[in-house]
């Protein structure tokens, strides 16, 4: 019998698995896909999952890959031209944006060294419960062969459709309407930064990753997607060229590589975060938009605040277990709070002249600049922005 089964191998199972395994607890983690594997993802994680990184021991394996530190960002909208680095957390400045069959197998080799118990290729088809009602346990088909595995806490980290959420009922907290679809190239020899542009009804953004290659993201509003999607190749390029004139110059003549990739199903959404015996944990619980990146490193800190409420309670009181749980659910529901709305905002796709009138001011300053910069990654909230300086030039 394990003592937890996580469900979902990528940036939210692996490190809770890890996390718990060295805490240690038995641990088996198991996963639909064979790794390494890719996943659609704008794969940027900012400084404060570049801090969790450090935490664990892994950005060093990370930094092994090849993938660029992103230690200058620019920011372009309107008549207005960010350009700096934010202050960073734990002395971590620079973001890194690792293609995911790279990261997620870093993880995961974490998480086997600790002691996880991995099976890939793994499905799982029903929840078991208890006479209470209470989740012991999976049940579910590895290498085409039925299995049945019980732990007292199931943690479901398998990405926005989940099973299970599916299989435990997990009822919508928070639910708004999409508001973009997206589309991802990656290019060769295009040298950037991480570069975002914005005008209204469109944002564009450009990253570099391993391997020399640079990955380009074009965001339509959610509107447009059947019309995009007939010819998407045309549709990305036409954003880049409207939004971004400097960067579509740099594509001329460049090759890109790979396939183009899309979606039209951008969620936003709380889900119920845990019951008796189970819990979620990443984009199972709670997803939103990827036009500000902050999937990633999101599942990095609700993976450790998980582990760090139910390690040494697993196995023990089921009623110890489950308000360590609920600790959990009110502090991902606190803590992801801003950023979702923030996300909201920003999906609108429609500058407001309020907000230009702010950027103005910042870009006069590079001390506001890098405070700017903290809260597009996630470090600090709109208010560290409202200092004297700033009223001032406002």
């Amino acid at each position: 019998m394990f003592d937890a089964i996580v469900v979902g191998a990528r940036c939210a199972g692996a490190p809770t698995a890890m996390l718990l395994a060295r805490a240690g607890h038995r641990v088996l983690m198991l996963d639909r896909a064979g790794f390494p594997s890719d996943t659609l993802s704008t794969h940027l994680v900012h400084q404060p999952g570049v801090a969790a990184l450090a935490r664990w021991g892994v950005l060093d394996a990370v930094r092994a890959t090849g993938c660029p530190p992103l230690d200058r960002a620019v920011y372009e909208v309107a008549d207005i031209r960010l350009e700096g680095c934010g202050r960073g957390v734990e002395g971590q400045r620079a973001g890194y944006a690792p293609r995911r069959h790279v990261l997620d197998a870093v993880l995961v080799d974490a998480a086997v060294a600790a002691g996880v118990d991995f099976r890939e290729r793994s499905s799982v088809t029903r929840l078991l419960h208890d006479d209470s009602g209470r989740v012991v346990g999976v049940e579910g088909t590895h290498g085409g062969r039925p299995f049945t595995e019980r732990a007292p806490l199931v943690i479901g980290a398998d990405g926005m459709r989940s099973t299970v959420a599916r299989l435990a009922k997990a009822a919508f907290t928070t639910r708004d309407s999409r508001l973009t679809c997206a589309y991802y190239g990656y290019w060769e020899d295009v040298p950037a930064t991480l570069e975002l542009y914005e005008s209204p009804g469109s944002w564009v953004a450009a990253v570099p990753t391993n391997n020399g290659a640079t990955l380009v993201l074009a965001y339509f509003p959610q509107s447009r997607f059947d019309e995009v999607r007939t010819d998407p190749h045309a549709a990305h390029l036409r954003q880049v060229r409207a939004t971004a004139p400097a960067l579509y110059d740099r594509l001329d003549g460049k090759r890109r590589v790979e396939r183009l990739r899309g979606t039209g199903d951008q969620q936003n959404f709380f889900r119920q975060a845990t019951g008796p015996g189970w819990v979620l944990v990443g984009d199972a619980g709670h997803h939103k938009d990827s036009i500000t990146a902050r999937g990633i490193s999101d599942a990095f800190l609700q993976a450790e605040a998980l582990a760090g409420q139910v390690a040494g309670r697993l196995g023990g009181d089921p009623g110890k277990l489950d308000e360590a749980l609920r600790n959990y659910a009110d502090e991902r529901d606190r803590s992801l709070a801003a950023g979702y709305q923030a996300t909201l905002s920003a999906a609108q796709l429609a500058p407001h002249e309020q907000r230009l009138s702010l950027l103005r001011a910042v870009s006069k300053d590079p001390e506001l600049t890098a405070i700017y910069f903290d809260m597009v990654a996630g470090i600090g909230t709109a208010g560290a922005l409202y200092t004297p300086k700033l009223l001032s030039l406002l």
